[in-house]
This record gives structure tokens, sequence and C-alpha cells, in this order.
């Protein structure tokens, strides 16, 4: 899940970015009334600002969801047990007994030391 949140976030970013580099300021406007193209553009004259401003509203929406959804799971860590978590711990009625020490000296006899 936070893989795909990731994926949809920097898509959304590079789509972000690209469509506010491809608009217009508000002074590309008189040049659109010389004829520098625009007039004759897919959109029309109008068109593509209105097309160009509602989808990098969308894109910027999603941006802002993607970017709250990865802070909501930041902020909640994910239980991840491990291999000690899964060891029972030893209670106190549980005492393990010690093992019996031998020595290492060839034929004597083993020997409990006490403790």
């Amino acid at each position: 899940m936070e893989t795909l949140v990731w994926v949809v976030h920097l898509i959304t970013a590079i789509v972000l970015i690209g469509l506010v580099l491809i608009q217009h300021g508000k002074g590309a406007d008189m040049g659109a009334a010389f004829g520098t193209g625009s007039a004759g553009s897919l959109f029309g004259s109008s068109g593509s600002a209105n097309f160009l401003s509602r989808s990098t509203a969308v894109a910027a929406t999603i941006f802002f969801v993607t970017s709250m959804s990865l802070t909501y799971l930041y902020a909640i860590p994910a239980k991840t047990e491990g291999v000690m978590d899964k060891i029972e711990p030893i209670k106190s009625e549980q005492q393990i007994a010690p093992a019996p020490i031998v020595s290492d000296v060839p034929g004597s006899k083993s020997k409990e030391v006490p403790r």
C-alpha cells in the first residue's frame, strides 16, 4: 500500500510541475491578441486556460491527498514482529537449573560445584 501511494505521489508531482510550466502567465494574454499562436490551439483561445487550470487543480488535489496519506502511514508505525518477539519470556517460577560442571582432567570424577 505504501509503495502504491509513493508511486502515485511521485507521478502526480511530475505532472503538476509540467502543468505549471505549460501555463501562460497573466502577461501572456496580450501576446495572444497579436497572434502568437494561442488562438489557433486545440482548445481555442480561452479553452486551454480553463483545461490547464482544472488539470492543475486536480493534480494539486491528488498531490495533497497522497501527501496526507503518507503522513498518516508514517505517523502510525506498522506492527512488525521479529524473531525475538515470538519467544516467551522466562517467568520467575520457571527458573532453569544450572548445568553440572565437569572437570577437564581425564580420569577424574565429575563433581557438581555448589553455588
